[in-house]
Formats: structure tokens, C-alpha cells, sequence
């Protein structure tokens, strides 16, 4: 099941991807995005444990940041 944010700003609803990327080092890295529509790569995902979904204020784009304590 994939996690589904709907701005505050916009009112637009934006789904939660995941894809693996390969970084200059050769490390493999996984990010998080949201799209509002269906992206050439990655998989609809949940929300990771221990983060949070914020908007930009000035933009009303949603991003993920570590919870705060």
C-alpha cells in the first residue's frame, strides 16, 4: 500500500516512490519522492519508520525529514 499526501496548499495528492540509485562511489542509495503522477522509475512505497512528511511553505511540494524528539 502506497502512502498518499494531499497538500495543504495546493490540494493536490502526491504519492510516496522509492527507488535505488548508484552514486559516483558505487554505494547503492535509496531515496524517497513524491510525484503526483506515475514516475518512469520506482515503486509506490510506505512511509519509513522514524520520518515525517513536511510541505515547503513557499512551494507546497512534500518532502521527508527525520521526526523530531
Amino acid at each position: 500500500m502506497a502512502y498518499e499526501y494531499k497538500s495543504k496548499k495546493s490540494g493536490k495528492k502526491y504519492t510516496l516512490y522509492t527507488r535505488d540509485v548508484k552514486l559516483k562511489g558505487g554505494k547503492i542509495q535509496t531515496i524517497y519522492f513524491f510525484s503526483a503522477r506515475k514516475p518512469k522509475s520506482g515503486k509506490p512505497c510506505d512511509l519509513p519508520k522514524g520520518y515525517e512528511v513536511v510541505e515547503n511553505p513557499r512551494t507546497g511540494l512534500p518532502f521527508l525529514r527525520k521526526k523530531r524528539k
